[in-house]
């Protein structure tokens, strides 16, 4: 059986009331692309960058009055590790696709909402990028559409 990586693991439990942090919280562990293990414990792979985001969302739970824990461990089995990485990147993949299927309906509209259309699809696309640890195939799709919405806009900009 070959080794397992290092995870960083978020405990956390939170007051229900008020909501605003609850809410605050889910949509930042969202932003990072967590993988959900439990009610109020979620895991990133190890990695400087993702055990300072857990930290410092983790000093949000104790801030508003929750409770919090953080800690780094390995699955017990490679066929863990691999169906915790095989649901991140089909959220990932979903992502994706969304992304790819916007820049397809950004090409039928007019120049001025297509220019604003790949502005905001490519920060998208690099948001989706920081939390994607393990890359499905669909994000080189997604690539080819950007590339596609930006030939399109790049190629207005020459005709005017």
């Amino acid at each position: 059986m070959g080794a397992t990586g290092e995870w960083v693991l978020l405990s956390y439990r939170l007051p229900r009331e008020p909501s605003g942090p609850r809410t605050t919280l889910w949509r930042r562990l969202r932003r990072l692309g967590v993988a959900q293990l439990a009610d109020g414990l979620v895991a990133l792979p190890a990695d400087a960058r993702t055990r300072e985001s857990l930290e410092w969302l983790a000093d949000d739970v104790l801030a508003a009055g929750g409770t919090a824990g953080l800690w780094v461990a390995r699955p017990a089995t490679t066929a863990q590790e691999r169906e915790l990485a095989a649901g991140m990147a089909a959220a990932r993949a979903a992502e994706y696709r969304a992304l790819a299927e916007e820049c397809a309906a950004a090409v039928a509209a007019g120049p001025a909402e297509r220019s604003r259309a790949l502005r905001r699809l490519r920060t998208e696309h690099r948001a989706i990028g920081r939390r994607d640890f393990f890359p499905p195939a669909e994000r080189e799709d997604a690539a080819r559409a950007l590339r596609a919405l930006g030939g399109t806009a790049a190629a207005e900009e020459v005709a005017r």
